[in-house]
């Protein structure tokens, strides 16, 4: 993959994330992708492998974050930096932003094939973390 590719990646899953555009953030997204986070197990408790599979449970998990984690994916503040080796593209979502200010610290990873995610791992700090549990507990 290119670097203009995985910069593509990088820029549009922040942008599309922050405006929460569904249906923008999805065509990133290969159909077959997998996706694997602690947020689905606080969206839907009874998939206890954190796992989802394919465009149709993805949507369906960003359609709930967007609802019940909004306060926390109005802004996120990163760096600017990632790393890729053209397959692999993986940034920070630290828990303290310039100004000082604390947010949910995440840390994605996601494998790219064909300018598309296939696999998409992130993994949850303690801001993150605290977060989540309160959308469980509702």
């Amino acid at each position: 993959m290119s670097d203009a590719q995985i910069r593509h990646i990088y820029e549009q899953w922040h942008k599309t994330l922050m405006s929460q555009d569904l249906a923008g953030l999805m065509a990133l997204y290969a159909e077959h992708a997998v996706f694997e986070s602690p947020t689905v197990l606080a969206q839907f408790p009874e998939r206890d492998d954190g796992i989802l599979r394919g465009h149709s449970e993805i949507e369906k998990l960003f359609a709930r974050n967007f609802a019940n984690l909004k306060a926390e994916f109005t802004e996120l503040y990163r760096s600017g930096l990632f790393f890729s080796n053209g397959r692999l593209l993986t940034w920070e979502y630290p828990r303290l932003t310039p100004s000082g200010s604390t947010q949910v610290d995440l840390f994605e990873s996601m494998d790219i094939e064909d300018g598309l995610i296939v696999y998409h791992r992130v993994y949850w700090g303690w801001q993150g973390l605290k977060a989540l549990l309160a959308v469980r507990n509702k």
